[in-house]
């Protein structure tokens, strides 16, 4: 399985006050030197961002490092990510993870979610559901996108954890309303097949449509076929035929041989017609 971390090297907000374009960079290294927290992780910073210096990841490891050791939670989420990328140190799995978990003790949630992933795919440790849970939903709790959509995708698949549909729902709900994707086309898939969920058709056909509107392959594709069957809207095959053709354009295999379906139904006037609404929305979508 590709382990997906989404990693942030830099969170703005913290670094903004501590480091920028116009920091005194003597000013902070005699701050660092003096063993101020705050100014080690600013001056590691500064390394790794160049500013008033040469870049050199060697150094801003160092200075995280030394913040890090302090208890500074953004240094032990940098010392984290530089040892599982391997930048300015040596890759380390094990000790991005022991990093990861300080930060993430003092409710960081970027380390949260990476070292539930890590947890999860048994990276640097051996494969823990339950622990890998314990920091996603952590994180989760805090509105981290990735990790309520993780935290959904456990629940909704089930085997690393029982399936529980109703916290699923819960997960994917709140990720989905943010305009995650793939939280949407899910959720439309449990309105879709009623599951810990009513049936509800018109429910499924408007997370689809959320999804597909941007851009989604499977979004797109679960649109057209609720199109062709008339799920929860009128049956319209040239309409199925516009989502089903972006779909296929996005790599869809299952929306090829239902793309000929409706093909073979339409008029070369309708298909003509189908093609050029799919280029405006996809003209829509590029835009985005």
């Amino acid at each position: 399985m590709r382990v997906c971390l989404f990693l942030f090297f830099f969170l703005a907000l913290p670094i903004q006050a501590l480091a920028s374009d116009d920091t005194d960079f003597a000013a902070v290294q005699q701050a660092a030197e003096g063993g101020d927290a705050k100014a080690q992780y600013a001056l590691g910073v500064l390394w790794a961002k160049g500013l008033g210096t040469q870049r050199d990841d060697s150094q801003a490891f160092k200075w995280y490092k030394k913040a890090a050791e302090q208890g500074e939670a953004l240094a032990q989420y940098n010392v984290g990510l530089r040892y599982f990328k391997g930048m300015g140190v040596a890759p380390d799995n094990e000790q991005a993870l022991v990093w990861y978990e300080k930060a993430a003790a003092q409710g960081l949630a970027p380390a949260q979610y990476n070292a539930g992933v890590l947890y999860l795919e048994g990276i640097g440790t051996k494969r823990d559901c339950q622990q890998a849970l314990l920091w996603l939903r952590k994180a989760a709790q805090q509105g981290h996108r990735q990790a309520q959509s993780r935290a959904g995708q456990l629940y909704d698949e089930g085997g690393c954890l029982p399936a529980d549909d109703s916290k699923a729902l819960y997960w994917l709900e709140k990720v989905a309303a943010q305009g995650e994707a793939s939280a949407q086309v899910r959720l439309g898939v449990k309105y879709a097949k009623g599951e810990g969920v009513p049936t509800d058709a018109k429910a499924a056909v408007a997370w689809f449509r959320k999804a597909a509107l941007q851009g989604d392959g499977a979004g797109q594709y679960n649109l057209g076929l609720m199109y062709l069957r008339g799920q929860g809207l009128p049956q319209d095959e040239a309409k199925a035929y516009v989502w089903l053709s972006l779909a296929t354009a996005q790599g869809q295999q299952d929306a090829v041989p239902l793309l000929a379906r409706c093909a073979d139904n339409l008029t070369s006037a309708q298909r003509a017609k189908a093609e050029k609404v799919a280029a405006e929305i996809q003209a829509k979508i590029d835009k985005r």
